[in-house]
């Protein structure tokens, strides 16, 4: 009698339309699952094609692709003997799906499609594909004539049914369906499923691991079960870095944990697991077996094929274990490390170049450019061929090993702090005491000719010279000659990004790295086409706050000492003249408003879906401590005035890793019109009422409409 059934699962970095790279990685998966003796394997969703294909799923191309990919796996000895269970576009009667295609020794047994597609944040399933609405009901497809001389199969089982191996029953969930409300394993695991499999395309936001883990564990402690993750990692084309997280659980408890975050392109998981401890975790589950005695059962497609082994009783099974979970702090310093590595690999460039102002944004990506450096190493010296032959590539040096991510950073590493008469030496001293502790190639250099010689070209023209405010110009001239500086900036750094390595006698190009957060983003607290306009941003996602708390991470995990008196200043863009030596000019009194101030209106507004009068409404509660109703209505109109001026800066915003819920990312997160009528004459008003209303309640008199 079989009991213990071996299983694997598996994170793959799989990479959008790279059909050749895909399928080494599912053929290393594969083969490590069956060396571990599993009988079945399950791999990311889409993970043939890759799942950030977007429009391209339209092209005929890429389902032609997918499936001669199918016909290699199929027809290869290396999966024989193991249930492999694969991701792919299908197009069933000229509609689209997203598949999962299960195969055994040449024979596909179900092509199950997806049922819920994930369609909101940055999911747009149903752009591209439908849902199968037939639940319970499978049909016949008609297979490619490239997979039929393969398989000797005309048609095959198409849609939604479970699988029935000798010694239990396998259904399959494919990523959006375990979040959703009726999730199929509840009404699979009725009609008997025992073992679930999901195949997940699951971004990393901070803090989103735990909601993951808490889901397939609670999917099988109400109703019993072994539940089988598998996740993409990596970055695979965009802004998203999928975060692994490949697990294996069962009757609500977790008996095997994959990385969150890592440089592996394949981690694959096996757990082996006793069929009767599902068994006799349902047997005294009254409630549970009440309503299965009710349920509509699913068709069964049978395998002449057993997960178990026949005589097992002497088989070592796994035993729960506790899910570490990431700190916030550590999920900054790794996340977007492990992304950086992935474009910066596949963008096939030389390295990276960071504008370095010694402040905490630019600095903490400079801090995670060197945590990339500590994680290449880490991954060298735990034996990680494909990482050394990535590093030898972008170093230009076959015989080299990186051991010390300070050398690491110094080859790949360029740093560069652009000097004008209105910076001062304390932020100079704070970037170059940084590089010289990460070991980053340092560029000091002065900006202020360049500045001149714009500025100069506009007074030849007009016969006018621009003054800033202190020197008696208006608002508008101190803004624009602030606006030069910022502009002039991004220039030199794509100057230098291209020639630096030229200048050095060294081969290759460097990619920009941009270092506006998302709260500035949010905002609009900074110039178009300045330095926040780079090839990527690594903290574009990340929140003010977040981002202090790394740094304060970085002091004491990698004794980066410069960081503390960096800390410690004022956060300043350094655009206006200094006073007596001193920097005069904060972001935070610029902006009026506090970063702290900015996450809530960044989270109300994106995540709790609130317009300015709900905004206000809101607020007025979480802040009754601290704000009259007078003043925080001042507050919400003073941001939703300087958000909506600046919308339209979101529609060039740099590519930015994406860790936030909030996220004004104009490009598909946060969808949005970037002409406001800015005025919100409507809604303020409604504001208005509400505060005359409460501080008549309160017997104030009422001066003025608020500001």
């Amino acid at each position: 009698m079989g009991r213990a059934v071996t299983v694997a699962t598996c994170a793959l970095n799989q990479w959008a339309l790279d059909f050749e790279g895909n399928l080494e990685r599912i053929f290393r998966s594969i083969d490590i699952a069956k060396r571990k003796g599993a009988r079945y394997r399950l791999g990311p969703e889409l993970e043939i094609c890759g799942y950030g294909c977007s429009d391209h799923y339209y092209e005929s191309d890429t389902l032609l692709h997918s499936f001669q990919v199918l016909e290699k796996l199929l027809e290869s000895p290396a999966t024989q003997d193991i249930i492999c269970d694969v991701g792919m576009p299908v197009l069933h009667r000229n509609v689209r799906y997203n598949c999962r295609v299960i195969f055994l020794n040449k024979k596909i047994l179900l092509i199950r499609p997806k049922i819920s597609l994930a369609n909101g944040g940055n999911y747009r399933e149903l752009r591209w594909f439908t849902p199968w609405s037939k639940a319970r009901h499978v049909e016949e497809y008609f297979l490619p004539r490239i997979i039929q001389e393969v398989t000797g199969q005309e048609t095959v089982p198409f849609g939604d049914a479970v699988l029935a191996t000798k010694d239990t029953c396998l259904g399959a969930e494919i990523c959006e369906e375990l979040w959703a409300p009726n999730s199929p394993h509840i009404e699979m695991g009725l009609d008997g499923v025992e073992i679930f499999t999901n195949s997940s395309g699951s971004h990393h936001v901070l803090r989103k691991a735990h909601a993951r883990v808490d889901l397939v564990n609670s999917a099988t402690a109400k109703n019993g079960g072994i539940y089988i993750l598998a996740n993409q990692k990596g970055c695979d084309g965009d802004r998203l870095y999928y975060d692994g997280c490949a697990m294996i659980s069962m009757n609500g408890e977790t008996v095997a944990q994959g990385s969150q975050f890592s440089l592996d392109d394949v981690e694959v998981l096996v757990a082996t697991l006793d069929l009767e401890d599902v068994r006799s975790y349902r047997a005294e589950i009254s409630s549970r077996n009440l309503a299965a005695s009710k349920v509509n059962p699913y068709p069964r497609v049978k395998v002449n094929f057993a997960l178990s082994c026949p005589d097992d009783v002497a088989v070592p099974t796994c035993v729960p274990i506790q899910w570490r979970h990431h700190s916030p702090e550590e999920e900054i310093s790794l996340g977007p490390a492990c992304w950086l590595w992935d474009y910066l690999r596949r963008s096939k460039q030389a390295g990276f170049l960071l504008p370095l102002s010694g402040g905490i944004d630019s600095s903490a990506t400079a801090c995670i450019v060197y945590s990339m450096c500590h994680q290449v190493c880490l991954a060298v010296r735990n034996g990680n061929a494909d990482v050394l032959a990535d590093a030898r590539r972008i170093v230009n040096d076959e015989t080299y090993i990186p051991q010390d991510p300070r050398e690491l950073c110094k080859r790949v590493f360029t740093t560069c702090y652009m000097a004008s008469e209105n910076s001062s030496q304390d932020t100079c001293n704070r970037a170059k005491l940084l590089a010289e502790q990460i070991g980053s190639y340092h560029i000091n250099l002065n900006i202020d000719a360049a500045v001149k010689a714009v500025v100069g070209i506009f007074t030849v023209v007009t016969g006018r010279t621009p003054r800033f405010s202190v020197y008696g110009g208006s608002s508008r001239e101190s803004l624009a000659l602030q606006n030069v500086q910022a502009r002039i900036r991004m220039v030199i750094a794509y100057l230098f990004a291209q020639l630096t390595l030229w200048a050095r006698g060294m081969p290759g190009g460097l990619l920009v790295l941009g270092s506006a957060n998302v709260d500035e983003s949010l905002r609009g607290y900074l110039t178009k086409y300045d330095c926040s306009s780079a090839d990527i941003n690594p903290i574009g996602g990340i929140s003010k706050t977040d981002l202090k708390n790394f740094i304060q991470y970085c002091i004491e995990n990698f004794q980066l000492t410069a960081l503390r008196s960096i800390m410690s200043a004022p956060p300043t863009a350094e655009l206006e003249p200094l006073v007596d030596g001193q920097v005069a000019q904060t972001d935070e009194a610029d902006m009026g408003m506090t970063y702290a101030e900015l996450s809530v209106y960044g989270k109300l507004r994106k995540i709790a879906k609130a317009g300015p009068y709900s905004m206000f409404c809101k607020l007025i509660t979480m802040w009754k401590e601290i704000c009259t109703p007078r003043e925080v209505a001042s507050k919400v109109k003073h941001f939703f005035r300087m958000y909506s001026v600046n919308r339209h800066k979101m529609t060039t915003l740099t590519p930015s890793y994406h860790a936030e819920n909030y996220s004004p990312d104009d490009n598909r997160f946060d969808l949005r019109p970037f002409l406001y009528n800015t005025s919100w004459s409507w809604q303020f008003r409604c504001i208005d009422k509400q505060v005359s209303k409460l501080e008549e309640k309160e017997g104030i008199s009422v001066v003025e409409d608020v500001d």
